[in-house]
């Protein structure tokens, strides 16, 4: 199972996903996480009208991998990994980059790219589902095999569509 690093009370929303269990968190109008936490984790009604909007966003995807966010984000990281976050986001739905294609057109490397994909704190919406290794589906969250891998290959698959 997931044990999640958040209290329940931190999170504005808890919804049920197709593969799990989401904790949303947002200010009044800005999303600032997404956590994948116990699938037996009791869902949370909407906090505020923002994160309604995360809620229902989120759902329009689930139901649609077509569906454009159009969320306000609040992310904090380091230069590199702010970069490496923006071009995941231009990779399209339905296409993949390996770690080290990704590492060659950053200047970077596979290893700090693999890094910047497991810190993201908005995953879906930040799609570090669609980097992969030059193997297979490589990492997902900071994990290299259980749950979240079985998370990413679902996000991977629905958006095969």
């Amino acid at each position: 199972m997931i044990a999640t690093m958040k209290s329940v009370r931190e999170y504005q929303a808890i919804i049920k996903a197709p593969f799990g269990v989401l904790g949303i968190c947002c200010t009044e109008n800005l999303l600032t996480g997404i956590d994948f936490i116990a699938v037996d984790a009791e869902v949370q009604s909407p906090q505020n009208q923002f994160s309604k909007t995360v809620c229902k966003q989120l759902s329009a995807y689930f139901d649609d991998p077509d569906f454009q966010f159009t969320l306000d984000l609040k992310i904090s990281g380091t230069p590199h990994q702010a970069k490496v976050w923006q071009a995941m986001c231009a990779i399209p739905r339905g296409e993949t980059m390996q770690y080290g294609e990704l590492a060659r057109e950053l200047s970077s490397s596979p290893r700090a790219i693999g890094q910047a994909c497991g810190a993201n704190p908005i995953p879906i919406v930040i799609p570090c589902h669609r980097i992969v290794s030059k193997t297979g589906i490589g990492g997902f969250a900071h994990h290299r095999n259980g749950y979240q891998l079985d998370i990413k290959h679902w996000l991977l698959t629905h958006e095969q569509r």
